[in-house]
């Protein structure tokens, strides 16, 4: 383990990371790995703009980014996936699945985004009318029949009684069989990140040692008990993208193309690193 050191003279590095609970443990020590970069934080979609804009060198994006952009490059093994329920990705319905109409999606979102209008067309052969949730609305302020809600705020049950709730992390997985990967550390292809690949991983680890020192700290500035938090972030979260979780990002990769989501032909670049 070693601490990435720019060049003489090197500029330093911008990496935009995640503002969610679920991103903790990825950047939890990067500050101290990383001193030759400044971090910023902010929501996954325009983490995803900021990256595609050159307004940040690296950026922990949501994992559609990758299927959208042949330019990007996928430069660490550390990731935001689940195997299993996620918790903090759902969507509400009022009515049965199949007869959704409208559906609305939060807008800090794309990953799950795609990955929810998925699921509707594989389980349901439904595809509803798309519409925004704005980050500071609630699900009571839309009147769609159904609404996506990811991060922090979709972790606790909602005040309204719903006639459907997916957790889509636990839908993907009884489909497929296989992890999804929500979102992950991506470069713009050939861009000389001074090191920073390895200190991506070593941070991650040193997350995963400190889950319970996290989970103290935030549990309480989200309104969550200190043992929900960490067993969100022990159980409900898996921070390593290995065999399995390339498996699953493929198989996202080859519905959304189904579909008409991506377009096909863009390959998934990994920076030399190996397969867990």
């Amino acid at each position: 383990m070693h601490d990435p050191q720019p060049e003489s003279g090197g500029r330093r590095l911008r990496i935009g990371a995640v503002t969610y609970l679920n991103s903790k443990p990825l950047v939890e020590s990067l500050a101290e790995l990383a001193p030759h970069a400044d971090l910023r934080l902010d929501f996954p979609s325009r983490l995803a703009d900021q990256l595609r804009q050159g307004a940040i060198d690296v950026g922990l994006v949501p994992s559609v980014a990758t299927l959208l952009n042949p330019g990007y490059e996928i430069v660490s093994d550390a990731c935001v996936a689940t195997r299993g329920p996620v918790l903090s990705v759902k969507m509400y319905s009022r009515v049965p699945a199949g007869q959704i109409r409208r559906l609305s999606l939060d807008e800090g979102s794309r990953t799950s985004a795609m990955l929810v209008r998925i699921l509707l067309a594989e389980r349901h052969g439904i595809f509803p009318a798309i519409e925004k949730l704005p980050l500071d609305c609630s699900l009571e302020s839309s009147s769609a029949d159904a609404i996506l809600l990811i991060g922090d705020r979709a972790i606790l049950p909602p005040a309204e009684s719903f006639e459907v709730t997916w957790d889509l992390g636990e839908e993907w997985t009884r489909m497929t069989g296989l992890p999804f990967v929500f979102a992950l550390w991506a470069s713009r292809r050939g861009e000389d990140l001074q090191g920073l690949e390895d200190a991506l991983c070593n941070a991650r680890d040193l997350g995963v040692e400190r889950l319970e020192a996290i989970a103290r700290r935030e549990a309480p500035l989200l309104g969550l008990s200190e043992q929900l938090t960490l067993d969100y972030l022990r159980d409900n979260l898996y921070y390593h993208l290995g065999e399995a979780e390339r498996r699953g990002l493929a198989r996202f990769q080859q519905l959304a193309v189904k579909y008409d989501l991506v377009p096909g032909g863009i390959p998934l670049v990994f920076r030399h690193f190996a397969a867990a």
